[in-house]
């Protein structure tokens, strides 16, 4: 919403099936209110009969409602722009894709690490490398979360597509967005709070570590502050950006009005990356395994 307004433009209408909803009115006190789909549906469809349609739907629903979502946005003539993941399943999105030619309408996706000026700067920098150069890279994203987590839709890998998808899926796009794409994926630890693995990409190896677990921060969060910990090392060198994330995602919807949006096939490097490694069958650490894999007790 906030995105919304400071990019000068209007909320109309919103659903959600919480009617906990006060938080319209710091932004968008006029906006219609529904709670069920049916009557969402409705109004758009006679906003759009009247000559009136809607030119976005901003999609934030649980991550296996995403495509029904997308496909909504099209029927009512509208471009949707979908939070991450897009999909769960790479082929969903090929799907997204053939309707979105058939309707002429445009799917667009936030991918906002892309947007992150010190992420900008390493994928110029890596573009400018040594072809042959290979860097190794760790990447350590630990987001705290409390126990309602895991009883919510985000805890039912059917719904949100695990951990690796709902909180990794941006890091992935990073990935493969600057090293290129995958030539091996390997899982050493894959649980409902946590994941870790090794990818070979062609210009990097990574060691990666996901948490939500609290005591996996490696200090204890300060008060008032995010219990957030983000972490990338690339040849020994920390590059820490746990700061710069506030505007990114109006960024991006300056982006997306303006016509360069990121679509749907630039995400399917990253849905892939988490499909697999979802069904991966987790292995033993060995030496490419990042070093918070390790402490849970395994022996290299």
């Amino acid at each position: 919403m906030k995105a919304i307004r400071d990019t000068g433009n209007v909320l109309v209408a919103a659903l959600d099936p919480s009617d906990s909803a006060g938080i319209l009115d710091q932004y968008f006190p006029d906006a219609h209110f529904f709670t069920e789909f049916e009557r969402f549906d409705r109004h758009l469809e006679k906003l759009r009969r009247k000559g009136h349609r809607v030119d976005y739907v901003t999609i934030c629903s649980p991550n296996y409602l995403h495509d029904a979502h997308v496909r909504f946005a099209m029927r009512i003539g509208a471009d949707a722009i979908s939070e991450k993941p897009l999909v769960i399943n790479p082929w969903n999105a090929e799907a997204l894709g053939e309707i979105e030619a058939e309707t002429g309408r445009r799917i667009n996706t936030i991918l906002q690490l892309r947007l992150h000026p010190a992420i900008a700067q390493l994928k110029e920098a890596v573009a400018h490398a040594p072809a042959d150069k290979i860097y190794d890279v760790d990447l350590t994203y630990i987001t705290s979360r409390g126990r309602w987590y895991l009883s919510s839709w985000k805890g039912d890998a059917s719904k949100s597509g695990g951990i690796a998808t709902n909180i990794g899926i941006h890091f992935f796009d990073m990935l493969t967005w600057i090293f290129g794409p995958v030539q091996e994926n390997r899982v050493y630890l894959y649980e409902a709070a946590k994941a870790s693995g090794f990818l070979k990409l062609q210009k990097a190896r990574v060691r990666w570590f996901l948490s939500i677990d609290r005591a996996d921060l490696p200090v204890d969060p300060q008060p008032g502050k995010p219990a957030t910990y983000r972490l990338i090392s690339i040849d020994g060198r920390e590059m820490e950006f746990s700061e710069g994330f506030t505007d990114l995602h109006t960024e991006s919807y300056r982006r997306i009005l303006a016509g360069a949006g990121f679509g749907w096939q630039e995400v399917l490097p990253s849905i892939q990356v988490v499909y697999d490694i979802r069904n991966a069958k987790p292995v033993s650490p060995d030496h490419d395994a990042h070093p918070m894999a390790i402490r849970k007790g395994v022996t290299v």
